[in-house]
């Protein structure tokens, strides 16, 4: 095939049962420890959010998106992580946009850390206050 470049393909689609190894193994490269040390709470959770998508080169996860929604009027991102290797190309807006799409009348919510607000922002996010408790902490 002289001449004709092959090029990669990055596509998105619904999380499958066998992609939790991969999204386990991105949360360990993140330093997620909660993700990582609670794995069958991470797995439980992965099987009952929607929309649960992944993000993929060549059939390998590269990044993901894990979210919960009413269906009308918000959807909440729980998590949304790209391997630090495919960062800068928008792969995370094309995350969120794929799973606004799904869902097109909701308002879509998320959690930033100080690393990631700058992006957030640049994206038009308005910034809102929240607050977490985790579940050790209501004992």
């Amino acid at each position: 095939m002289r001449g004709m470049k092959q090029m990669s393909e990055i596509s998105v689609r619904s999380f499958q049962l066998n992609d939790f190894d991969a999204i386990h193994e991105l949360n360990k490269q993140e330093g997620w420890n909660q993700l990582v040390e609670k794995k069958d709470e991470t797995f439980h959770g992965w099987i009952n959010s929607e929309p649960a998508l992944v993000l993929t080169k060549n059939d390998e996860v590269i990044g993901y998106l894990r979210g919960l929604t009413d269906g009308a009027v918000s959807l909440f991102v729980c998590e949304l992580l790209i391997r630090s290797d495919h960062r800068g190309q928008d792969l995370g807006q094309r995350l969120i946009e794929e799973a606004h799409n799904c869902y097109p009348s909701t308002r879509v919510e998320l959690l930033a850390t100080s690393e990631s607000e700058g992006y957030y922002s640049q994206k038009r996010f308005r910034t809102f206050y929240g607050f977490r408790k985790a579940a050790e902490e209501f004992i």
